[in-house]
């Protein structure tokens, strides 16, 4: 039975004749408009983070603010990418291959100085030895985590990407890598044959099967919540485009040892992880793959989400500025941040975005609704 609120509100014309898109609007929860953001254009950064020549500086972490001082850690590389079609034991295949971690600190959140490395590759026949890449920081207890990807070389098409942890008592280091990663993709596909082929699969297996990538820890009820997205061996492209989705493992302690959960995947979409906490729930922007891209959703539990708003297309891995974590305003968080763009294959660069909150819709000098 439709209302007349519904009636009035959809502009139904005739209730005994309603479309699919109608019955479909009739079914969506009633929500409030306050998760609704819009992004502005990017601005560049100043200083050692301006784009530079040669360079490949992408996938910002969290910034956070220490003694009125803006940190930022991020992956960094040089050279051309080559793919995978060439001499894959010495050539480059990706902008994030044969990467380090690097950091930058600014006192306005706009000139950055470039403080060197954080964490670099391990040596050869580590874990870690290709390339260590896409880090989130965590503060807890005094102490500083980053959270981080590896590769392990040769960087082949089926290679299997972990996610590993350092630690350090001061943002400057120094830095202690964990012995082995914290999290690696499920063991339950099949290749099938011998071929390089990522799309070649007897068994698909979890949603998590190929990778492990973009990780970030959040403490959450007494535990650690590692969020991440997951890549499946013979991914697919969906009406929603790629097949990517998110996971979360849960420990004790920030090092681990961190246990899936057995409700995983999380969520239908998404691609670089973008969470944080608010109504003691934990708040996540979907963005990029999957039919609900572009959606910012929250969980109570922060397992069971929820759409909350969906969006405008936003920034590609972003790095959200803490300090604006606010109790009673869910997108004040998203106000600014760092994220990367793509100057060309072989350069990328950190900028700046911003984004302002939408409740109403006006022309320029028209009144809003007063009430």
């Amino acid at each position: 039975m439709v209302s007349q609120e519904q009636i009035d509100k959809l502009g139904i014309t005739n209730p005994e004749f309603l479309s699919a898109a109608t019955k479909r609007a009739l079914a969506w929860p009633s929500l409030s408009n306050d998760w609704y953001v819009e992004f502005d254009d990017f601005e560049p950064l100043q200083g050692d983070l301006a784009h530079e020549k040669g360079v490949v500086r992408r996938d910002p972490s969290a910034v956070l603010k220490i003694n009125d001082i803006y940190f930022v850690w991020y992956t960094r590389s040089t050279g051309s990418v080559d793919g995978f079609a060439g001499d894959i034991e010495n050539d480059k295949v990706f902008p994030w291959d044969r990467s380090d971690i690097w950091y930058a600190t600014s006192k306005d959140g706009w000139d950055w100085k470039e403080e060197g490395v954080a964490i670099a590759r391990g040596e050869k026949g580590a874990y870690d030895d290709r390339s260590v890449f896409t880090t989130e920081i965590m503060t807890y207890g005094g102490k500083y985590y980053l959270c981080y990807q590896t590769v392990k070389s040769p960087y082949t098409v089926r290679v299997k990407e972990e996610v590993a942890i350092a630690w350090a008592d001061s943002p400057h280091g120094p830095w202690h890598k964990s012995d082995a990663p914290i999290l690696s993709p499920a063991t339950n596909g099949v290749w099938k044959g011998e071929e390089d082929n990522r799309f070649a699969v007897e068994r698909k297996g979890d949603f998590d099967s190929h990778k492990t990538h973009d990780p970030c820890i959040l403490p959450f009820n007494g535990k650690f919540h590692l969020y991440y997205k997951g890549e499946q061996m013979g991914e697919e492209i969906t009406f929603g485009g790629r097949q990517i989705r998110h996971g979360v493992a849960i420990a004790n302690h920030p090092l681990g040892p961190y246990v899936k959960s057995a409700y995983n995947p999380i969520s239908n979409s998404g691609h670089e992880i973008c969470v944080w906490p608010y109504d003691g729930g934990i708040a996540s922007l979907i963005t990029t793959d999957g039919p609900e891209r572009n959606t910012i959703q929250w969980a109570a539990d922060g397992i069971n989400f929820e759409i909350q708003a969906a969006i405008k297309g936003a920034p590609h891995a972003i790095g959200l500025s803490r300090e604006l974590t606010s109790d009673n305003q869910p997108v004040k968080i998203l106000a600014w941040g760092l994220t990367h763009f793509y100057n060309n294959d072989d350069e990328q660069s950190i900028m700046r975005f911003s984004s302002r909150q939408v409740k109403e819709h006006k022309a320029i000098g028209e009144k809003g609704n007063e009430d």
